[in-house]
């Protein structure tokens, strides 16, 4: 059995499950948003996560 131990939300935009222990520019990176988009959880990620800015990449790559 496997658990996920992070905060998700739904977003309507992408009809997707997002997880919002990231910061809302990360991701909309790992999603593909174009800049401008209007996101439907405005206000629900955290402000600081906990990859750095090299790690992004990497982990966009890796899907």
């Amino acid at each position: 059995m496997t658990f996920l131990d992070s905060p998700i939300g739904r977003c309507e935009a992408e009809r997707t499950l997002v997880l919002t222990d990231q910061t809302q520019q990360q991701c909309a990176l790992e999603h593909g948003c174009p800049p401008g988009r209007n996101c439907p959880l405005d206000g629900c990620f955290a402000r600081i996560s906990g990859l750095s800015e090299t790690q992004i990449p990497e982990k966009i790559a890796g899907k």
